[in-house]
Formats: C-alpha cells, structure tokens, sequence
C-alpha cells in the first residue's frame, strides 16, 4: 500500500469516527493537513467547538497529529488538550509526539485542574519530572502542591485559574483587577474577595460589579455567607453541595485561606465516575472499560460469579433437603422458580432505592426506615400473593395449594425486600461500599432464603391438612 493510499484510509477512519454533521468539515481539514494548507486548517479548526477539536485531533494518525503540532502553538493546543478525558486517552503516548519544551509549555498553557489531570495520569515519573522541570517555576511549583492531594478528594479537583481580589478595593477597583485576570480565569461568573493573609472573606457575582455604583466599597456588596470544602473532602460530598446549591463553582479554603476553585464541569465529570463506579459495583462488573481483552474481562468477572455459585450451593442444598416433600407432592418443584425470581426482583429493587437514599444522604431512623420498608414489603407482597393465589387456583384448581403458593410469595417478598433495604444500610455503618451489596448477591440471597421460606410453609400445610 503506497504512502498516499494510507493517508487515504487515515482520512476515511478520522471521518467515520467523528459526528456525522462535521463530517464534511473534517474531510476539508483532513485534506489541508495532507496537502500543507496550513492557513485554511488553522481557520477551519479554530471554527469548531473545543470539544469537537478534541475528538478531531485524537483520531488522527500519529504523522498528521504531528503536523497539527507543527501548526498550533502551545496555548493552541492547550484548548485541544482541555477538552479531553485522561481516563480515556493515552496521554503519555500524545505527549511523545510532541518535543519535550512544546509539551511542558502545552500542559503549563492548559487549566491547572486538567493539567494536573493529565499529568497525574503518567505512569511514568521521569517523563512527569521532566515536564515540571520546562516549566516556569512558580507554574510548576502550584502543579506541585496540587498533585499531592489524594485522587478523589476536592483538593484533587480545584484548580488555580480563578479570580480573587483584596477586600480594600472600591467596585471601580475590583473591575479592573478583574479584566486584568480574566485572561487567565476559567470562570469571572464569582468573584473572590480575600484579605491580606489570602484569607477569604467573600464572593461577589460580576453581576453585582456591573450593577453597582463604581464608588461603592467591595466589603459592602459582597457574600460573606461563604459556603466552602476542605480540601480532603470527599469528591462526593462536593458533588452534593454544588448540586443542593447550584453553584457554578465551589472555593476550597484550609483554615480560611483560599487554596483554589473546583468548577462545575469536573463535578459533572465525577458524577458520571461515581455513578459508572455504582453501578460496576450493582452489575458486579467494572462498566466503566469496555474495551478490555475478553481473557482480562473474564478474570475480573470470575471471581465474583464463582463466589456466587457457593452461595447458590446453599439454595440448591435446601432443596435437596426436602427432595422428600417434593416427591410426596411433585406440584411443588412447578413454583420454585416462580417464587424465588419475584422475590429477586422484589429485593433487587429495594436495593438500588436503598442504594440511592444512602447516595443523597437521606437521613432518617433506622426504626423508621423498618416499619417503611416491611409496610412497603407487606404491600408488595399482599397484591403479589393474591394474585398468584388467583393464577394457581384457576390453574391447578387446588385452593389450598394456591393459599400455599401466594402465602410463600408474600412472606418471601417481604424478606427479600428488607433484605435488600438493610444489607446496604449495614455495610454503610460498617465502612463498606452499600453499592457492593450489588443485584446478583441480593437475588442469590433471596432464592436461598424463598427457598426456605416456599417449602417450610409448604411442610406445614401437608402437617396439617395431609396434603397441599
């Protein structure tokens, strides 16, 4: 296959992989890189959304990234950069395409919050010095003191691309500090007031800067009623406080002094983390990699099914202990699964609401939470019983063993439901992820315990009536 036939097929995978409403725009900028139109690929490419540049660059084959690099300069391309997710690229690998000094300078250009994104996400810790090392020194040292904070915390989150301003300047004064630094800031929507010692004392809106006469003193105009994070907290509980109070941006202060900013689109970008990160855990699967090797998927996958299958042990046991009754009344092994698959669900559902509750930091009483979950159950489980009662009794025209049926339905519901309430609200108190109390391991659990519950009321209706 010749050079130009490469470049061809290149250029046709760049197109596929991209939306299709810029898919003749991508073909025009594609072209420009093949045929050295470097003034029309740099005005086409500033034309689309910064996202958009993002998936563009990243698709591109190695030799026209390289010519994109040859064309854009550092805080260019630190825009490009921005906008892309160090979990799903492989930034070391984009980063070796570029020179040493075009890299630092790049990552130095970029916003602090996503440069130390990118830069915590290099395995290796020589190519991560060396990248320190070209950059300016005081730049370097905030990156410094910004990777130290453990993964998952706001310190992790915050950034240093913010604008704060002395409480001594009049409104006047504080715009002009503001137009000054607007350059830099990823946000001027709230402007942070701090005293001498760095300490912050209030939040203005540029809103309020714009409104108020230019005489007024800042200290008079602006919030002091600061809602703050530490920044050993839990991305989380961040996440919550910007949702409950719809902030655009949150400070992050130690002792009262301001350390940085978390912005908005990094709670969005954990929300969906923390929510993949659920519901890996409800799956019993890591959802958030799905393009592992099969062989590397099914490792991960194995232990848990594996373990899973002990459990169902125990069901399969319990229904060999009372092989006996099954072969005085054969009708009974029909129910089993009917029996054991409602009450799964019954509890799976009580699961993800539980799950979720303890998620938004609900409170309520645990003997609250009781009487709400077994009234809930007994509802559940009444209609249920009922209507199986109905179907089997019709059915079989056996009215006992329809009674048998529907009352084993609703006292199993009623378990599972609790079960999958309280088994997360335990694991909660005692420091485990609730979410690990995941869909398998409540249904297993439900069979066992359906099981149990189906053919012990079963037992006592043949005591009793002779036969069911």
């Amino acid at each position: 296959m010749t050079e130009e036939m490469h470049h061809s097929h290149d250029s046709d995978e760049v197109v596929e992989e991209l939306r299709d409403e810029l898919s003749q725009q991508a073909k025009k900028l594609v072209s420009d890189l093949e045929h050295g139109h470097a003034d029309a690929f740099r005005q086409g490419f500033a034309e689309l959304h910064g996202f958009d540049q993002g998936q563009f660059y990243i698709h591109l084959p190695s030799q026209l990234r390289r010519q994109v690099i040859d064309w854009l300069t550092p805080n260019e391309m630190a825009d490009v950069f921005d906008e892309l997710e160090p979990d799903e690229v492989d930034m070391a690998a984009l980063l070796e395409e570029m020179s040493p000094k075009y890299a630092a300078a790049m990552i130095d250009d970029m916003y602090s919050d996503n440069s130390v994104d990118l830069l915590s996400s290099l395995k290796d810790s020589h190519q991560l010095s060396m990248y320190l090392a070209l950059m300016p020194k005081q730049d370097a040292v905030g990156i410094q003191k910004l990777l130290k904070y453990e993964a998952k915390t706001a310190g992790s989150l915050m950034g240093h691309d913010y604008v704060a301003v002395q409480d001594t300047l009049t409104i006047q004064e504080a715009m002009l500090a503001v137009k000054r630094a607007a350059e830099e800031a990823e946000q001027i929507t709230y402007i942070y007031v701090v005293n001498q010692a760095n300490k912050l004392v209030g939040v203005v809106s540029l809103r309020t800067l714009m409104l108020k006469p230019d005489t007024a003193r800042l200290v008079d105009v602006m919030d002091t009623n600061l809602i703050t994070v530490a920044p050993d907290t839990d991305q989380e509980e961040v996440a919550h406080i910007m949702a409950d109070y719809n902030f655009s941006s949150l400070p992050v202060v130690l002792d009262d002094e301001l350390l940085g900013i978390i912005m908005v689109d990094d709670i969005v970008d954990v929300i969906d983390e923390e929510a993949a990160e659920d519901y890996s855990h409800l799956a019993g699967v890591d959802v958030a990699k799905l393009d592992e090797r099969p062989l590397t998927a099914a490792g991960k996958r194995l232990p848990w099914l594996i373990g899973l299958i002990f459990l169902g042990m125990g069901t399969a046991s319990v229904i060999d202990g009372f092989n006996s009754m099954v072969k005085v009344a054969p009708i009974l092994a029909v129910f089993i699964s009917l029996i054991t698959g409602t009450a799964g669900n019954a509890g799976t559902q009580s699961l993800a609401v539980a799950v979720r509750r303890l998620a938004l930091n609900e409170s309520s009483t645990f003997v609250r939470m009781l009487f709400t979950e077994i009234f809930i159950g007994l509802l559940i489980g009444v209609v249920a019983g009922l209507t199986i009662f109905g179907v089997v009794w019709f059915w079989k025209s056996d009215l006992l063993l329809g009674v048998a049926v529907g009352l084993a339905m609703m006292m199993a519901i009623l378990v599972a439901n609790v079960a999958g309430a309280f088994i997360p609200l335990l694991m909660d108190l005692i420091g485990v992820d609730p979410a690990v109390a995941s869909g398998p391991f409540i249904s297993t659990l439900s069979d066992l315990t359906s099981v149990l519950i189906y053919f012990n009321i079963a037992g006592w209706f043949i005591k009793i009536f002779g036969v069911v």
